[in-house]
């Protein structure tokens, strides 16, 4: 709103320095200081408000050191990250952009699924929640609308680059010619990092890529479907899922960063995505919202994200991967949720497995998702936290440096 308002007085009244809230920059970081003051000063409030209508966590006795301290911490904290990015996004961010508007849908979204979760936990009594189907289909439903927009939106474009033969051993790459609908993405560490989703279903015929959709959509469901799962599963000890996110966010703001700029896309050699840019101002709010909710969050924590949180932010960091073209990359940049998944779906079939074989089920590890195991080896959940997060930076480096190494 605060865009717009500037914007008019610029254009109406030439009103000395509005012309900041043009620049990229400067709304980003208005967007993070805001959204960092918001979670810091008002999630105080939240917090004694879930402590005052006792809406604390109910824990399930799985042996686990310091566990029955925690019993009664206040929940549905995700409240305050969805507040503190929304609030300055709908501020400093372009509400015409079909990404942000994308994003804010997402937002909302997830984060309702998530506290209708929270809501049946608490006040229903019923430590399972909402009903897994019930919650999958709210996904793919998430999924299925982000696909569509994604692929049917005229604004969602691509330029190509005019290839100038000068000679043999030389050519010279411009970005330059008219926007185009396309479902092309990286692939990393590849030369000629390049799949097209429609080369896929060439087999039809001529005429082919008109039904790309086909495959582009299920894949943008199963996406935000395991991704907002495995944050889920992350968030399990203080700090976690928020530390880790954040490092995944802010590099995801990188990407888009260097995607919507036409001189940074032309120099590393990857996609220009017009209007993709504007992703920054969110992804900034959504960082800030996130290190502001860590400061009550870390151990020992004041607030748990719940459901509400956890859920919005693994759906947001799946379809951020997906406008910026980076959907491939998410096994190694998001490699924490996909470990503490993986652990999950091992231990079940594993145990399934030897109940069927030897009558008794066995486990590789010693409880999951796989920071309960180091949890059960005795390490501090602090130390865990902080060794996921080293490890979550170090993913993220490399993330980064594939924009190069091909």
């Amino acid at each position: 709103m605060l865009y717009y308002l500037f914007e008019y007085l610029e254009q109406q009244y030439q009103l000395p320095g509005a012309s900041l809230f043009q620049f990229l920059t400067f709304r980003a970081a208005m967007a993070v200081l805001l959204s960092l003051t918001i979670a810091m000063i008002y999630g105080k409030r939240i917090i004694l408000f879930l402590k005052k209508k006792q809406i604390g966590e109910s824990i399930r006795d799985l042996g686990l050191e310091g566990q029955k301290q925690k019993a009664g911490t206040p929940t549905m904290g995700g409240i305050i990250i969805i507040m503190a990015t929304l609030i300055p996004v709908l501020l400093f961010g372009d509400l015409k952009n079909i990404y942000v508007v994308l994003l804010i849908v997402t937002t909302i979204w997830m984060g309702v699924i998530g506290f209708i979760d929270d809501y049946i936990k608490i006040f229903k009594k019923n430590k399972k929640g909402l009903r897994g189907r019930f919650k999958v289909m709210g996904q793919i439903v998430l999924g299925l609308i982000v696909g569509a927009v994604l692929y049917f939106h005229p604004e969602v474009t691509m330029k190509e680059k005019d290839k100038t033969i000068i000679n043999e051993s030389f050519r010279v790459e411009k970005v330059v010619g008219s926007e185009k609908k396309s479902v092309r993405t990286n692939v990393p560490f590849f030369k000629n990092n390049e799949l097209d989703y429609a080369e896929i279903v060439s087999w039809i015929g001529d005429g082919a890529e008109k039904y790309a959709w086909l495959v582009f959509i299920p894949i943008v469901i199963f996406i935000v479907t395991a991704v907002s799962n495995g944050a889920n599963l992350t968030d399990g000890i203080d700090g976690l899922a928020g530390g880790t996110s954040a490092i995944i966010v802010l590099t995801l703001g990188i990407f888009a960063w260097v995607s919507g700029n036409v001189e940074f896309s032309d120099y590393l050699d990857i996609f220009y995505i017009p209007r993709v840019g504007e992703l920054v101002v969110f992804i900034a709010a959504f960082v800030g919202a996130l290190v502001g909710f860590l400061w009550y969050n870390a151990y020992p924590a004041q607030v748990f994200m719940g459901d509400t949180g956890s859920l919005t932010i693994g759906g947001v960091i799946a379809v951020i991967a997906i406008m910026v073209r980076k959907e491939l990359l998410i096994p190694l940049l998001c490699g924490i949720f996909f470990a503490e998944s993986l652990s999950v779906m091992m231990q079940v079939a594993y145990f399934k497995h030897t109940k069927r074989k030897y009558g008794e089920g066995r486990r590789i590890f010693l409880m999951a998702p796989l920071h309960h195991h180091f949890q059960k080896k005795s390490y501090h959940e602090s130390k865990i936290v902080t060794r996921f997060w080293i490890i979550g930076i170090l993913l993220a480096i490399i993330s980064i440096v594939t924009l190069k190494i091909r």
